[in-house]
């Protein structure tokens, strides 16, 4: 199949709760849409979503940077995703979300052109997988409620944010450990804000109390590598990489000095499934695990994220929640959730049907 056209959309999605993002009140997610056109007719979807913060961009470097790779795309068969995504990255640095973006729409052609759903095509190992739900920092209050309230829902693995203040940070993990049955898993998101001697100190306390915590997430800067080494080396709770995976050379970085025991592979800072296939295997092969994650994408880069995450057997967790916290669902068809489980379509591609509200940017 070849690519013919490219076109550049966006799609409103209001939060039901803000959150805060840095010094930033995120009241709704800025999605940029991409559909790829064939010229027998075939649609690809992508998706991506700013997040300046973490990836460096903005809607607008998001629609930049798709406008300056579409014309080097265009006339490139479909099948080629492997030349492809080599011109894109060759011809872009960075811009790793807008990457994504394009990418998933060729993975959904690819699994059309084959006509089976892209999880298959990705490795096939299942067709569905547990998520995580995040609990938001918030007052203890507030925190130990939405965290009752995730698992009433069905959930049984909570995610926590903290990384504000340790004292803080440790009496709410406390509360809510306390507050929550047993059999529930928790994990701790400290958001780079720990410094190393400081996120030994935190976590050796937590092991002390008990309170059984499954995993550690980026306790000290992204770029701090040593730093994360020395936080994996003292303490016997598992330490999870993320902010500092931004793609396959940084994942390289972190697996060669094996500075941490799980990596976080997320599509909007890998560059998309092509990235995060290589990610996935350089772990795979030194057998660390890895984890599926997101940023505050829509449904349809869920269900990409989760298509990869499904098909491989070493991808044994997910947090792939972002779904739930937008008002309605904009997107027909794609992954199903209920409760905490993800299951992926068995239609071809991604399989999904339509993206109501799609507004085209013109240029």
């Amino acid at each position: 199949m070849e690519i013919v056209d490219i076109k550049i959309g966006e799609i409103d999605l209001p939060l039901s709760k803000s959150y805060t993002r840095g010094c930033i009140v995120v009241k709704e997610s800025e999605e940029i849409v991409v559909k790829v056109f064939t010229e027998c007719g075939e649609v690809g979807v992508g998706s991506a979503v700013a997040t300046p913060n973490i990836t460096g961009e903005t809607k607008e470097s998001i629609i930049g940077a798709i406008r300056y790779l579409r014309p080097l795309i265009i006339g490139q068969k479909v099948e080629n995703i492997e030349g492809i995504m080599k011109i894109v990255n060759k011809a872009l640095m960075f811009n790793n979300s807008a990457k994504a973006a394009i990418d998933m729409a060729l993975y959904d052609l690819m699994g059309k052109s084959f006509g089976v759903p892209l999880y298959k095509l990705l490795g096939g190992h299942q067709n569905s997988i547990s998520t995580s739900i995040t609990i938001n920092f918030a007052s203890t209050e507030e925190m130990v409620s939405n965290a009752l309230e995730a698992i009433m829902k069905g959930y049984s693995s909570l995610k926590l944010k903290v990384g504000y203040d340790a004292a803080t940070d440790i009496a709410r993990i406390t509360a809510i450990r306390k507050a929550i049955r047993k059999g529930i898993n928790l994990r701790i998101d400290a958001n780079q804000g720990w410094r190393p001697k400081e996120a030994v100190k935190i976590i050796r306390t937590l092991e002390d109390l008990g309170l059984d915590i499954e995993f550690i997430e980026q306790p000290v800067k992204a770029w701090d590598v040593e730093g994360l080494q020395y936080v994996t080396d003292h303490v016997a709770t598992e330490i999870l990489a993320d902010e500092s995976v931004l793609g396959p050379p940084s994942a390289f970085k972190v697996i060669k000095s094996n500075v941490a025991d799980l990596i976080s592979i997320k599509l909007m800072k890998s560059g998309g499934l092509h990235n995060a296939i290589k990610i996935y295997d350089m772990a795979d092969t030194t057998d660390i695990r890895t984890m599926m994650g997101c940023m505050l994408e829509s449904k349809i880069g869920i269900t990409a994220a989760a298509s990869l995450a499904v098909a491989k057997i070493n991808m044994i967790q997910s947090d792939l929640d972002t779904m739930f916290t937008y008002n309605s669902d904009h997107i027909i068809g794609g992954a199903n959730i209920s409760g905490d489980t993800i299951t992926l379509p068995e239609k071809p591609g991604l399989g999904i049907e339509e993206v109501l509200g799609f507004k085209e940017i013109k240029g």
